[in-house]
């Protein structure tokens, strides 16, 4: 991959222009979807497409360029790639992350210079989780400040979008253990980047691995990643939003592949009706999915609202509001997809859990990409809250 793109980056300017563009990237990002499940065929053209269309700079605030445009409309965008190819929904959600943690963290020139790298059409990867560390709070990478260089060495999984990036911000520790982020150039000496992912579900986000061995960067490449939830900030729930609009499109796009397969089905013996689709407890069944399905549609908006606040009224209630109501999209939209995914099979019957249809594509992204950040700690988040008051801890996973 080269360290820059192919072609500048369109820069939208408004909340109705990215949604418009995501409806039309997601008809084409449908039509292959499949195969590329199926083949494990990356999206290297798909993505640059993506980037080019401006959609990974609608974040950027207005003030540097970009459309700052709301997180209501993040969400959407996000839910509506997702639906057509979770594993192209799912790759940007570092990358706006990162934004974000420029936008706490970085000095005016850092801002000035990333930020207009996004907006030319930059793409960020990362390489910040470590399987071998003692949680996914922890990182045993080291960077060593030197003068005007720092130094990097660690070994990272999950970095989802760092095959593709044109920048790898990387997590470490100085030797306080204070976490910096070092953006780091995809082709720098000493970064490697292996297409390590083999799980059955997201087969298509190259979430690998990444090893740093002696990655040198200047320190102007490095921001204080540690002072961002020093004060209340919404980066959490920023993080947190993404991967619930991932599941909401599974089940959006699941719901639509059930309806499809529904009207094609063959009439159960007892129906005594002429055609699938007049089936009462298809009918019913239907129905059950549709308004769950739009009922986790309407609460991934509600958290958006509740993201945008806590970005324009930054406080200790605001945040800790927005990490309880993206909390609730959170668990709803996982249990929504699984749920809908599911059914699909039920619903569209004994043939489709034939190869050639790959309608379990739907339930293996569900499966593996809510296995992130595990729901039952969202469910402690949100009774902990309601029940006694105790404001979400402020980190990444909230």
């Amino acid at each position: 991959m080269s360290a820059h793109p192919q072609q500048p980056a369109h820069i939208i300017r408004s909340d109705a222009e990215a949604i418009e563009v995501a409806i039309r990237l997601a008809a084409r990002f449908a039509v292959d979807a499949s195969v590329r499940d199926r083949e494990r065929r990356l999206p290297v053209a798909e993505l640059e497409e993506f980037s080019a269309s401006g959609l990974w700079g609608i974040t950027i605030p207005k003030a540097y360029g970009g459309a700052e445009v709301s997180y209501v409309t993040v969400a959407e965008v996000i839910k509506v790639i997702s639906a057509a190819d979770p594993s192209l929904g799912q790759i940007p959600q570092n990358h706006l992350g990162v934004v974000d943690i420029l936008l706490q963290t970085a000095s005016e020139e850092q801002k000035r210079h990333y930020f207009g790298k996004v907006l030319a059409g930059y793409r960020f990867g990362n390489a910040f989780s470590e399987a071998k560390s003692k949680n996914a709070g922890t990182f045993d990478t080291q960077i060593r400040f030197d003068g005007d260089t720092a130094q990097i060495n660690g070994e990272k999984f999950y970095c989802t979008g760092a095959l593709f990036a044109h920048l790898v911000p990387t997590v470490g520790n100085n030797e306080n253990g204070q976490a910096f982020i070092a953006f780091v150039e995809r082709d720098a000496p000493g970064l490697t980047v292996v297409d390590s992912w083999d799980g059955f579900g997201q087969r298509t986000t190259a979430s690998g691995g990444v090893t740093l061995d002696g990655v040198v960067v200047p320190r102007s490449a490095v921001i204080p990643a540690h002072q961002a939830f020093d004060q209340p900030t919404a980066n959490g729930p920023i993080s947190q939003i993404i991967q619930a609009a991932v599941d909401t499109g599974i089940a959006v796009g699941a719901l639509e592949q059930a309806k499809t397969y529904a009207r094609q089905a063959r009439p159960w013996i007892d129906s005594q009706q002429e055609h699938g689709w007049q089936d009462p407890f298809t009918i019913a069944a239907i129905g059950d999915l549709e308004w769950r399905v739009h009922g986790t549609e309407a609460i991934l908006a509600n958290a958006g609202k509740a993201v945008d606040l806590a970005l324009a009224e930054p406080n200790e209630d605001t945040v800790a509001n927005a990490s309880l109501v993206v909390a609730q999209a959170k668990v709803l939209s996982a249990e929504t997809a699984l749920l809908a995914s599911s059914k699909l099979f039920e619903l569209a019957g004994t043939r489709s859990v034939t190869g050639k249809h790959n309608l379990d594509r739907f339930w293996r992204n569900a499966r593996t990409h809510t296995l992130h950040d595990p729901a039952r700690w969202k469910y402690h988040l949100i009774g902990n809250f309601v029940l006694n008051g105790v404001k979400p801890a402020r980190h990444a996973w909230n």
